[in-house]
């Protein structure tokens, strides 16, 4: 396959290609740092609503809570993707000096022919920790960044490279470094790269940067492009003054209109950059009191924020083969999932399908504000004490009267004493 994808339509319709999650199956790994049978669901169905009208947990329906080893779900995916205008999956690729993790479902991907949907690979090149946001604190695996693991590393994605489904943009496979800025040398990297591939006869290759955690320049690394990566690198304020949780919250909470408008009206300081939309955002699931939450994720907001995108591409780059992104297909502890759900069903697919041919009709952001917030008293001091005392003044009466049950002298005695107040009170 060349550099054109068959059924992609008009080639100067971007492509669009959406991120793809792996962990939907058990691992070695994952049973010996979270407990035995442990995969994405594990997380997904242990979320609940942090405050009135939050939408949780996020649940699949058509597909239900799949195994990503069955070869029939693949099929599935594929079929329901196509069906709705998903041209092609970008896996996460996760390589840590040559042990990969979630690479089951990738590696029979390519060996089976029938799954017939182009693909690319993002590296996700940060640590693995217990709290899933990368950071320095309780490393389950690590980066290394060994001596030989550039070599190593362009090694390992030359049956990928050479497979006749991978996605190319002007005849060079399209590769997504997740983190740039934590290679040690990313100049001498890619170049080590680009030097294999030409060696071996691939070719040239295209390395794109993804434009997450402050980074938004990519040829600082010497890469070719930038592709967003919302909700990184936000700019929005958030409105969490204006809900009313139910546990302290320590994350934020922001309208998905912002953030929308925020990265459709984005300008960065070099020109090749992929645009990238989102269908929806709630990591509550994984991040629980410090989650982000994205109000109002519906599938009209989408499709105006993706139609407007896909316009965009349009226009900017004409007649070109152009890729756009969407974050995600099936990242179901994010919130963030074109995959079929209880609520909104298949609804975000058919948003897709609208937005890529230009039958939109969806006019600005419809859904606004806070949900579930009217009506809804705020909170003050006076009034928790009021409804802690309530509770708990409640159940020591009711303990009591039990107790006075099992002892009829006392009860009748306590009645006695208390008949003058009675009298005085209610008459009689």
């Amino acid at each position: 396959m060349s550099d054109t994808l068959s059924g992609s339509g008009d080639r100067t319709s971007p492509r669009l290609i959406a991120f793809f999650l792996t962990q939907f199956h058990p691992t070695a790994e994952n049973d010996e740092w979270w407990g035995k049978g442990f995969t994405e669901w594990t997380n997904v169905t242990k979320a609940s609503p942090l405050f009135n009208g939050h939408y949780q947990p996020h649940l699949p329906a058509d597909l239900g809570f799949y195994d990503l080893r069955l070869r029939e779900i693949r099929h599935e995916q594929i079929q329901l993707a196509k069906q709705y205008g998903i041209d092609g999956f970008c896996y996460h690729y996760y390589w840590f000096s040559g042990t990969r993790i979630l690479n089951r479902p990738l590696d029979e991907m390519l060996a089976d022919p029938d799954s017939d949907m182009p693909f690319c690979l993002c590296w996700a090149n940060e640590n693995w920790t217990r709290r899933w946001d990368a950071a320095e604190h309780q490393v389950l695996i690590s980066q290394k960044y060994l001596p030989d693991d550039d070599l190593n590393f362009i090694k390992s994605l030359v049956p990928f490279f050479k497979d006749p489904r991978y996605i190319k943009l002007g005849g060079e496979p399209f590769l997504i470094v997740y983190r740039p800025q934590h290679l040690p040398n990313p100049r001498r990297t890619v170049q080590v790269w680009r030097e294999y591939c030409e060696n071996l006869g691939i070719g040239k290759i295209h390395v794109c940067a993804a434009l997450t955690h402050g980074n938004e320049e990519y040829s600082q690394f010497g890469f070719d492009s930038g592709v967003e990566f919302p909700p990184h690198n936000l700019y929005c304020r958030n409105v969490n003054d204006r809900i009313e949780f139910y546990e302290q919250f320590y994350g934020n909470a922001m309208e998905y209109q912002d953030i929308a408008i925020s990265y459709m009206g984005r300008q960065y300081p070099e020109q090749n950059v992929f645009k990238t939309v989102f269908p929806s955002w709630d990591n509550t699931a994984r991040a629980h009191e410090r989650a982000l939450v994205v109000l109002n994720g519906t599938p009209e907001n989408y499709e105006c924020w993706l139609a407007r995108t896909v316009e965009q591409a349009r226009n900017m780059y004409p007649g070109k083969d152009r890729l756009v992104f969407i974050n995600a297909w099936n990242e179901w502890a994010e919130g963030c999932h074109l995959e079929p759900d209880r609520r909104f069903q298949r609804r975000f697919l058919e948003a897709t399908r609208r937005a890529k041919k230009g039958l939109s009709t969806v006019q600005g952001f419809r859904a606004v504000g806070v949900p579930g917030m009217d009506g809804v008293t705020p909170r003050s001091i006076c009034g928790d004490l009021v409804s802690v005392a309530r509770y708990h003044g409640w159940r020591i009466l009711t303990a009591c009267r039990f107790r006075l049950n099992r002892y009829p002298r006392i009860r009748g005695l306590i009645r006695t004493l208390l008949s003058p107040v009675r009298r005085l009170f209610v008459g009689g």
